[in-house]
């Protein structure tokens, strides 16, 4: 096991990380920005270092900065959390070339899988079922017209690298297409620094569904049940839950088998998740594969009892999954995870940063809190607008859903907007009670336009 790992990230995710090395004997350091020196993962980890300004693109992303405060306090390891550089393959590389673990994926994989069109493919090719789509990168309007007239609009525009729904457009008619496919390009070019886009034919009102997967050097290959991810917002998740009330024990059981072929093909190692959409006959097609550990982890933690960060942190040592012989899992329990963000759901969700003027958190059995906020502390409008996450678990979803409505109530918070009201008419929402939730969930149930 490592001697001490820097933690590249900040807030929930950043805390969340060295309270896993804690309890492994592991100490940590924290790198932050000038606005977030008085944070709680800066004052939990045993050393601190800042790395620059508040802007993200002169601290948490200047990768020489960072890998100079790890050889600086002597870390061997950097765990990158999700976001920022979780996915930067140069930055896997920069930490090999200075002898420091990255607790994640090779390079070589990262890369591999961050373009979407290249992992379309090699999912393809081992079996994978896959949405029909264009052969890799579409470079013209012309191109993608002839793949949307073969395959029958409407076509999904998407970006190759990147994630986190930029870079994604819906085309239903051949008359939006040029001037969707110029905005995916776009997007993607500057949200990613790539402008390559690929096309799929667009499925109608599916469920987004995940697997989580670990997978070690010792050819212990292993899926932690599945996660539904469906209620979200222009690509943007906001509830999550395990298992999927969608699936039967076959689907469970075929969707975990091509998972585990989808690691096995690209020869993966450490955590990672992969990502299907589920269409209404129940047929399910890889859509992408995440290098990182995921925001929504915790769901999967609940219904296995694995700690995923734990994990992480064996592999990445050289350590075999500790978990392994308890594979095949099967799920138990319900579990749901409620991404309490400082938005105002009332106007758009807008970002709503501020000073938290009263923060109590909920407890009692089957409710887990993420969050490293505390009353008094200020939501930067720098970062991520995320204040918590509430993570509840059940004997059953009905149980889950009913603890989730008493913690969600019991969540006090002060001084900002937060999606906690929106939450609460979710769990009120016959739709969602009988587990009918597809992507277009809130433009379809909750009258969100």
């Amino acid at each position: 096991m490592f001697n001490k790992v820097l933690v590249a990230n900040r807030g929930e995710v950043a805390l969340r990380i060295m309270r896993a090395c804690r309890e492994l004997g592991v100490k940590t350091v924290a790198v932050y920005s000038t606005e977030d020196a008085n944070t709680a993962p800066v004052q939990y980890a045993d050393e601190a270092v800042c790395i620059g300004p508040a802007p993200a693109n002169q601290s948490y992303l200047i990768i020489p900065s960072i890998i100079a405060a790890a050889v600086n306090t002597g870390a061997d390891a950097i765990h990158p959390g999700y976001g920022f550089l979780a996915e930067n393959a140069d930055f896997a590389r920069a930490c090999a070339d200075n002898d420091i673990v990255f607790i994640g994926p090779s390079p070589e994989s990262i890369e591999a899988m961050g373009n979407k069109a290249q992992a379309r493919e090699t999912m393809k090719s081992c079996g994978v079922p896959t949405v029909p789509g264009s052969d890799g990168v579409v470079e013209t309007v012309e191109e993608a017209r002839a793949f949307a007239e073969s395959a029958g609009y409407p076509v999904l525009v998407k970006a190759s690298a990147g994630g986190g729904g930029k870079g994604m457009r819906e085309v239903h008619s051949p008359e939006e297409l040029e001037s969707q496919f110029t905005a995916a390009k776009t997007e993607a070019l500057a949200a990613f620094g790539n402008g390559d886009v690929y096309l799929e034919k667009l499925v109608l009102r599916p469920r987004h569904v995940e697997v989580q997967i670990l997978a070690d050097k010792y050819e212990n290959r292993i899926s932690l049940c599945e996660r539904d991810c469906s209620l979200q917002r222009r690509h943007q998740k906001l509830l999550e839950e395990a298992p999927s009330p969608a699936l039967d024990g076959e689907t469970r059981r075929a969707m975990g088998v091509a998972a585990i072929k989808a690691v096995r093909a690209t020869g993966y190692e450490n955590a990672g998740t992969i990502e299907f959409l589920l269409d209404q006959d129940g047929r399910f097609y890889f859509m992408e594969m995440n290098t990182r550990v995921q925001v929504e982890h915790p769901v999967s933690e609940a219904i296995t009892g694995t700690d995923i960060i734990k994990e992480q942190l064996r592999i990445a040592s050289g350590e075999p999954i500790s978990c392994a012989e308890n594979a095949p899992f099967t799920p138990n329990g319900h579990a749901i995870e409620f991404r309490i963000n400082a938005e105002d759901p009332d106007y758009d969700f807008r970002p709503c940063p501020g000073t938290i003027t009263k923060f109590k958190v909920p407890g009692g059995p089957g409710v887990r809190v993420d969050t490293y906020i505390s009353q008094g502390d200020r939501i930067s409008p720098y970062y991520d607008s995320m204040v918590a996450k509430v993570i509840v678990w059940g004997s059953t979803r009905e149980e889950a859903i009913a603890r989730g409505k008493r913690a969600l109530q019991e969540f006090e918070i002060e001084g900002i907007k937060t999606t906690i009201p929106f939450h609460l008419q979710v769990l009120e929402n016959p739709a969602f009670i009988e587990g009918r939730v597809f992507t277009d969930f809130i433009e379809t149930e909750m009258g969100d336009e």
